[in-house]
């Protein structure tokens, strides 16, 4: 129904940047939210970032400062920029959407493949 393409991960040195991109296409009503979540090896998945589609967004204290994110609703596709990466940001990053499918009035989750993101000198 939704698929939700990401890109931009990498291997990065700390204090470097880089910027995940996340698409969503399909049979998409509309779009409440999206947002990024991170999981890293032997540990939970954790929320980094969400952005509703009228522009409110949140952070995890971990990233605050050092993260940003926004969206395109033209383009259904959200973006996070990461600066100042430390090596505890090194975990398989997840793009989520909740979404309004067409023909269907309540909200669905749904998650992209995950992308890497490795933080080291």
């Amino acid at each position: 129904q939704v698929q939700l393409v990401e890109s931009g991960g990498g291997l990065v040195q700390p204090g470097g940047s880089l910027r995940l991109s996340c698409a969503a296409s399909g049979s998409i009503s509309s779009i409440n939210a999206m947002g990024w979540h991170r999981q890293a090896p032997g540990k939970q998945r954790e929320l980094v970032a969400t952005i509703t589609w009228g522009g409110i967004s949140n952070y995890a204290d971990s990233v605050k400062g050092r993260f940003t994110i926004s969206r395109d609703n033209a383009k259904n596709t959200v973006y996070l920029q990461m600066n100042s990466l430390k090596p505890e940001d090194t975990a398989v990053y997840y793009c989520n959407a909740k979404v309004i499918v067409v023909a269907q009035w309540n909200i669905n989750d749904f998650w992209g493949q995950g992308t890497q993101v490795t933080v080291s000198s």
